[in-house]
């Protein structure tokens, strides 16, 4: 008999703590970070639910971290200065075209040392994807990069993409509000969605679509009257250099009708309204489910329980004023995030996959470089996104390519080898397959002897589950080298379950 309105339990009814165990705190680990190694883990099973939700969410609460980025500057292509701008007028004006050349020659020097910048400023994202102790504020900021998609390839400045992932990161679990009235004053987002190029008598209606088609609202909950509009109170909105500046010369003050409120708006009046709607809670808390939970269609039906969760998290979302914080808190909290909807039915992005098997397998970074090339190769390259609406994720990470480039950078983790060879450093640079056993041999020696526990421990820590069929490959593997446990078998193991399709799951 089904339950009645009243007495149904809420979607989102908290895990109680005697349930939460190994399973469900690695879970927690890969989908509010990049996963845990088995001692981490095992600490959240200590911790329980609430206390381990709290560390993970309260971001300001865990070690301070940063990685150096003290070369990198904003210098390389700021305007150009009062000589130089006399320089053009001069050699345009006399038509000097050997002074032209030298000029152009100038700005590409400049654009090519942009370039190498951006890609030490990947580098430096990277380094803190896979060391920071605060991974889901590194979570949040690759899901924001995403939400609020800007790729360097359109502005060509590297330094205002360095400044938009610090303002991502910065609001990373805080408000929604205070970030999308902050969107609206970066340089890079305005210079990529042409904002800095409308005028109070031509407004470009760029940024006003996107911030209810993409960023606010969705399709259907807003008209093009209002994106014409939200442009007019757009105008005005641009930047100097690498700083927001308002021109109110340029500004449209007149009187504007915007989702049926009417008055002399500007951007922030705009972002205020996107705000009030009852559609934008609902359609922030659909992407952070998407991206955290489990796939929802972008239309149509779904389950009654994944219906109730988001219509809880976005009321909650509303309630808070848009602060982040509680509404993760709730959903990690939740028994509905730990059920057999949630557990294992994502895939990972190019960046978990990668991140993850270095934060929890301990393995050696080795070159940046290499793992940039395998990220765009699996079609995620960081501060590239295809487009303003990001990546598209789960099914349209997997394709024959990236399937392949998948299991390659994973043998490159554990063994150095590269399709071409092994990297010079393959052997200084070992992967060390005892830091996984460490705690199965503290606990159980004996175990850590034993080939069948051992399978089934890595496949439990490495998939969290252990299939009849993996079981059986492992198996055969071992038998196959010997019958015997040791350290090169327990990589050749790792390297079998890492291109097994489970482990491309979360």
């Amino acid at each position: 008999m089904p339950e009645s309105p009243s007495t149904a339990r809420p979607a989102l009814t908290p895990i109680r703590k005697e349930s939460f165990g190994y399973t469900e705190a690695r879970h927690l680990l890969l989908r509010a970070g990049f996963g845990g190694t088995p001692e981490q883990i095992q600490t959240l099973v200590e911790w329980g639910p609430e206390k381990s939700v709290d560390y993970l969410v309260d971001v300001d609460k865990a070690p301070q971290y940063d990685v150096d980025s003290s070369s990198i500057t904003s210098s390389i292509m700021g305007p150009p200065d009062a000589e130089t701008r006399e320089r053009y007028r001069r050699a345009r004006q006399t038509s000097d075209e050997e002074a032209l050349a030298r000029l152009q020659l100038e700005r590409q020097r400049r654009q090519s040392e942009d370039r190498a910048q951006m890609r030490k400023i990947q580098q430096w994202w990277l380094t803190r994807l896979i060391e920071t102790p605060r991974p889901l504020e590194e979570k949040m900021t690759l899901f924001w990069h995403g939400h609020f998609a800007t790729s360097y390839r359109t502005i060509e400045d590297s330094y205002h993409m360095f400044a938009q992932n610090r303002l991502y990161r910065t609001h990373a679990v805080g408000g929604f509000g205070t970030l999308m009235h902050q969107v609206i004053r970066d340089p890079a987002m305005l210079a990529y969605l042409d904002n800095n190029d409308s005028r109070k008598n031509r407004p470009n209606e760029n940024l006003a679509r996107e911030l209810m088609e993409l960023f606010g609202l969705g399709v259907g909950n807003y008209s093009e009257q209002d994106i014409k509009e939200g442009a007019r109170a757009l105008t005005g909105y641009t930047f100097q250099d690498d700083a927001f500046t308002f021109e109110r010369q340029n500004h449209d003050g007149g009187a504007k009708r915007i989702l049926g409120r009417a008055g002399n708006m500007d951007g922030d009046d705009f972002v205020d309204m996107i705000l009030a709607q009852p559609a934008c809670a609902q359609f922030i808390t659909r992407k952070l489910y998407r991206f955290f939970a489990a796939d929802v269609p972008a239309g149509g039906d779904i389950g009654r329980e994944q219906a109730e969760a988001l219509r809880e998290m976005a009321n909650l979302l509303r309630r808070t004023k848009y602060q982040l914080g509680p509404v993760l808190k709730k959903l990690f909290l939740s028994e509905h995030f730990y059920s057999e909807s949630v557990v294992n039915q994502r895939i990972k992005s190019p960046a978990e996959l990668l991140v993850g098997t270095v934060r929890s397998l301990r393995t050696p970074v080795r070159d940046l470089n290499i793992l940039l090339d395998a990220l765009s190769l699996m079609g995620q390259n960081l501060f590239f996104p295809p487009s303003v609406a990001g990546w598209e994720g789960e099914r349209s990470w997997i394709n024959t390519s990236t399937l392949f480039v998948r299991q390659n950078i994973m043998a490159y983790l554990l063994t150095g080898k590269t399709p071409r060879g092994y990297d010079a450093l393959a052997d200084e640079q070992r992967f060390d397959a005892s830091a996984v056993m460490a705690q199965l041999r503290a606990a159980d020696p004996a175990a850590a002897k034993d080939p069948a526990r051992v399978i089934d421990y890595l496949l439990r820590f490495t998939l969290g589950q252990s299939p009849t069929n993996a079981r059986d490959e492992l198996t055969a593997f071992v038998k196959g080298n010997g019958g015997g446990v040791s350290d090169d078998m327990i990589t050749g193991l790792l390297l079998l379950i890492t291109a097994m399709p489970e482990y491309q799951l979360t």
